[in-house]
């Protein structure tokens, strides 16, 4: 197979129809420039397996942004990116990272490239995250859309983002509300110990700072547990809850193993584990922005903020509660959960005076990453 061939193909699998106009344009001036862009730039260099196209483009896109006077070529290998796979919030995040370096005046003019692709591929995004200050500590909320208010709680090691692709199909009669629990993400700094307890006194507080006066709480895995909480404390601010792929009934002496291995061995060795518990093995395979999102955010997080969360949640004071529940609630299971299985969300359910349970196919534990729409669906 010639480089000529090779090349061709590698421009057709990041810019589809419109790479061969481009060579045909450039051959009309120049077939010197035209062969060396067909085979030596993308025969020769970019169809090389050690960085993926993914890679190849966030690179390209960095060095012409950072260059700056070639918005034209930026626009292009914007989109580019974005067919290979690269996720819009990371466009954002490379923009973020290169302004220090190159200067803002390059650093705007590309994120004046990336909200124009954004807009002529209707890209939406949710609202982004302010930041706000409870009564010892600083966390953020994305706020987005109109109506009766929706409030979500984010899995344990991650942050209010989990919620990202659930939010756009809720905002569009509900105003939706996702920020960081104690320990995470932005409120990753807060004060400890952390508590299921605490975490919903930290609800509270925000739900006030909001004024919200009665809403629709959704909660899953940890964010479920500190729901269940809320509503037995608080009954009288909920108009429903909705309980996603929540193990209550947990296995205390797991939990706290995982605590103690976190703070002995670190994070990274339980990576693989809390991986295949929480995604399918094809979902692993592709490797898209969900398991690279979920990956780094507990990669980045603290340690004593993960070995702490688990020994929270190992202390099984709400199973022997639940029939105390008067909040009209639902339980979501995940078809392929290991952890909060079906059977177990059943069980559940047996025990909260009318609860509703559904079950969404072919998902694993992180529902909201693998099945948003199915889970937005199932939600209202």
């Amino acid at each position: 197979m010639s480089r000529k061939t090779v090349g061709a193909h590698e421009m057709h699998a990041i810019d589809g129809e419109r790479s061969a106009a481009v060579v045909r344009t450039v051959r009309q001036t120049s077939p010197a420039m035209a062969d060396m862009l067909v085979e030596s730039v993308y025969g020769e260099i970019f169809a090389r397996a050690e960085l993926g196209r993914r890679e190849r483009e966030l690179v390209t896109c960095g060095i012409i942004a950072a260059l700056g006077g070639a918005e034209t070529q930026l626009r292009v290998h914007l989109s580019a990116a974005l067919r290979c796979g690269v996720d819009p919030d990371e466009l954002v995040a490379l923009v973020e990272h290169l302004t220090p370096y190159a200067g803002f005046p390059r650093g705007l003019n590309a994120l004046r490239e990336v909200r124009a692709i954004f807009s002529e591929q209707k890209i939406s995004r949710p609202g982004l995250p302010k930041k706000i200050q409870l009564s010892d500590h600083e966390t953020v909320v994305s706020e987005t859309g109109k109506g009766d208010p929706i409030v979500l709680l984010h899995a344990i090691g991650l942050d209010w983002r989990m919620w990202r692709d659930v939010i756009k199909p809720l905002a569009k009669h509900h105003r939706v509300l996702a920020y960081d629990l104690r320990g995470h993400g932005h409120a990753a700094p807060a004060p400890k110990p952390l508590t299921v307890k605490r975490w919903s006194d930290d609800l509270l507080e925000l739900a006030d700072r909001a004024r919200l006066e009665k809403f629709h709480l959704v909660g899953l895995s940890l964010g479920g547990i500190v729901g269940l909480e809320f509503a037995l404390e608080h009954p009288e601010r909920l108009k429903h809850l909705t309980v996603v792929a929540s193990a209550v009934h947990g296995n205390k002496e797991l939990y706290q193993q995982r605590a103690h291995d976190a703070e002995k061995h670190g994070v990274e060795p339980q990576m693989g584990a809390t991986l295949t518990r929480w995604f399918t093995p094809e979902w692993l395979a592709v490797n898209g922005w969900t398991v690279r999102y979920a990956r780094e955010r507990i990669l980045r997080g603290m340690v004593e903020n993960w070995a702490g969360a688990w020994r929270a949640i190992a202390e099984p004071h709400l199973w022997e509660r639940l029939n105390e529940i008067k909040v009209a609630t639902k339980l979501i299971a995940a078809e392929l959960d290991k952890g909060a299985t079906v059977e177990s969300m059943r069980e559940m359910g047996k025990r909260i005076h009318r609860a509703k349970v559904q079950v969404i196919e072919g998902a694993a534990h992180m529902v909201s990453l693998m099945k948003p729409v199915e889970l937005a669906e199932a939600i209202l």
